[in-house]
């Protein structure tokens, strides 16, 4: 029976990289449609208006609008994009 283990094996040797979750884009900035605004497990922030929210939670903006991040409370922090007034030629 051997009492060595395996020359070349790591038992530390495993690591995961980072999900880059958090935060895209902040109150007041302008967006373009599809642009993800949050990337979170769970549902830290909820869709408002204009913005989707992916299968993995992830929440868009549908319209190009600003921006808003608004707390209800016990219900949490909504997150929508007002419409933006598109240019006149």
């Amino acid at each position: 029976m051997a009492h060595k283990k395996g020359g070349g094996s790591s038992t530390n040797g495993r690591d995961s990289h980072g999900q880059r979750l958090g935060v895209k884009r902040f109150g007041g900035q302008l967006v373009n449609a599809g642009t993800i605004l949050v990337r979170q497990r769970g549902t830290k922030h909820q869709a408002g208006e204009n913005v989707g929210q992916g299968k993995d939670d992830t929440l868009f903006a549908l319209v190009t609008g600003h921006v808003v991040f608004e707390d209800r409370g016990r219900r949490g922090c909504f997150i929508s994009v007002t419409p933006h007034a598109a240019a006149v030629n």
